[in-house]
């Protein structure tokens, strides 16, 4: 397969290069030194044990009509990312060119192929001017849920932390020849790469912990432990959760685990900073509207109230606003 990483960070880096050791035609789309590095000298991989994995064959560009069309192209961006690179993505279109979401949060296409009264509805908290949808044709849309956590520590050069598992689906849910393939090529890879009939729910059991953490761990600078076991802010936390389920419920997701089982199985990962509290570190922008703005967004379609999201929202999004106006980064140090 011709794949096309749009995203060379810490992910698209991991993905890209187990996908081009496994044979797989693999071109990163990446700017500046990341450009520089891979076309160098590859994409290095650094996994749990220490040992290391090198894909000399990767190539990169800067702008994707010089990749060409592609058979697959794997989004790996932040969602507030993908906007401000959606207008290119054509390039890369070919008659049956799949492009795989692996964006965190709601995405633009959580409506394409719902049946029900919400059907082809956009999601506004993440296309707000509908230029995503514009850009990349529903029917092109492949669903994941990306579970590893890894690292971009130099131009490069990826460092795992852990997991393997892409979950990929249709936004129809069904089990299509092309999301077989799909599935195939990461397992040949070495993923965990299962189809699934129900992508939005697994969706949300991701989107459970994010929508409640990361703000968070943003406006206090705890880390996944910290929240969950520190009494105040694990209620919040479940507070939170709750409104996000019953909103999620309203629209037909069914949970296939417990709330308390989701806020044991943030508090295991441990003291983990989370990347939303990362990107406030580092003075970045958040990915607030993907992660939260749009569960209130859905919450308002479903005639759900979410106070909680709400107030925690608005609390964030000022945050976010002093320190993008004021050039700042935010980070507790020791004195």
């Amino acid at each position: 397969m011709k794949i096309t990483v749009v995203g060379a960070g810490a992910i698209g880096g991991y993905l890209g290069t187990r996908l081009a050791l496994a044979g797989e035609d693999v071109t990163f789309i990446a700017r500046r030194r990341n450009l520089e590095a891979i076309n160098a000298d590859g994409f290095r991989l650094v996994l749990e044990d220490g040992t290391q994995e090198h894909a000399k064959s990767v190539r990169a560009v800067q702008h994707m009509a010089e990749a060409g069309p592609q058979d697959v192209v794997l989004l790996t961006l932040k969602a507030h990312q993908l906007r401000e690179v959606v207008a290119e993505l054509p390039a890369l279109y070919g008659p049956d060119t799949m492009v795989v979401s692996m964006v965190n949060g709601v995405p633009w296409w959580y409506f394409h192929a719902l049946p029900g009264a919400h059907q082809g509805r956009a999601v506004t908290a993440v296309d707000p001017d509908g230029a995503i949808a514009r850009a990349i044709p529903p029917e092109r849309v492949i669903g994941s849920v990306v579970y590893p956590a890894a690292e971009l520590v130099a131009p490069g050069l990826v460092k795992l932390v852990e997991g393997n598992r892409f979950t990929v689906g249709e936004p129809s849910n069904e089990r299509t020849p092309r999301v077989e393939a799909l599935s195939q090529a990461l397992m040949k890879a070495g993923f965990k790469a299962p189809v699934s009939r129900d992508i939005r729910s697994e969706l949300w059991i991701k989107l459970w912990g994010n929508l409640s953490f990361n703000p968070i761990s943003a406006l206090t600078h705890g880390t996944l432990q910290d929240i969950a076991r520190f009494a105040p802010t694990r209620e919040l936390a479940r507070r939170m959760m709750a409104e996000g389920q019953a909103v999620a419920e309203a629209l037909g997701v069914r949970f296939k685990i417990t709330l308390e089982q989701r806020l044991a199985g943030a508090e295991a990962v441990g003291a983990h900073k989370t990347s939303m509290l990362q990107d406030v570190e580092a003075g970045r922008a958040l990915e607030l509207e993907a992660l939260v703005g749009a569960v209130i967004e859905l919450g308002t379609i479903a005639g759900v109230p979410t106070p909680t999201i709400d107030a925690i929202y608005a609390a964030t999004k000022l945050l976010e606003q002093r320190f993008l106006a004021d050039h700042g980064r935010l980070a507790i140090q020791r004195a």
